[in-house]
C-alpha cells in the first residue's frame, strides 16, 4: 500500500532492506504520533503472501540454501 501511494520512503528511507509490513505499520504509526502524518484508512491485506523481499543476493541464497526442519508428531514402526 504505501509503495502504491509513494509514501514508503517516508518510514522506510533505505527501503532494499525488505521491511516486514509489520515494521512499516508500526514506523508510519510512529510517524502518525510523533510527525503528525495522517492516519490512513486500514485496507484489506491480500490472501495470498507475496514473494518474500530479500535485502541481497546472500540473504536470498542463505534464505534458499537453508536446511527446512518438520516435527514428527508420531513415531510409527
Amino acid at each position: 500500500m504505501f509503495n502504491l501511494v509513494g509514501l514508503r520512503r517516508q518510514v522506510d528511507p533505505h527501503w532494499f532492506r525488505g521491511l516486514s509490513y509489520l515494521k512499516i505499520g508500526l514506523r508510519w504509526l510512529k510517524g502518525v504520533v510523533n510527525k503528525g502524518r495522517l492516519l490512513l484508512t486500514p485496507v484489506p491485506l491480500l490472501p495470498i503472501d507475496p514473494q518474500p523481499c530479500f535485502a541481497s543476493h546472500k540473504a536470498k541464497s542463505d534464505y534458499y540454501d537453508q536446511i527446512w526442519f518438520s516435527r514428527i508428531r508420531s513415531w510409527s514402526v
